[in-house]
């Protein structure tokens, strides 16, 4: 979309040398979706961005842990319940990983 000023508000302006030097008028590119894009700006100022950011940020991150670490960047069983089962299978030992560490160390028997 473009926008184009009207030449009686151009030549009355004071800021003309500056805004458009060697052109009669201002004209302006928009784009029909910058609506959309100011809205989108102006909700990633919002502390519920915030947060949701931060959320999701975790789970992309235990994505990530189970994709390169366990190995699961492709299922090796077929069918549904086949991809079901592996992927319960990495999620519990990505679970039990994490609950290993959560948990005090105790002391070893020599």
């Amino acid at each position: 979309m473009r926008y184009r000023a009207a030449k009686a508000d151009c030549d009355a302006c004071v800021l003309k040398p500056d805004c458009c030097p060697g052109q009669p008028v201002r004209k302006i590119l928009r784009s029909v979706h910058e609506g959309v894009r100011d809205l989108a700006r102006d909700l990633a100022l919002t502390e519920a961005y915030v947060t949701s950011r931060r959320e999701r940020k975790k789970v992309e991150m235990l994505f990530a842990h189970l994709k390169r670490i366990l190995k699961l960047d492709r299922l090796r069983l077929r069918g549904p319940n086949g991809a079901k089962d592996e992927f319960l299978l990495a999620a519990t030992a990505q679970n039990l990983r994490k609950m290993a560490k959560l948990l005090p160390m105790k002391a070893q028997l020599v």
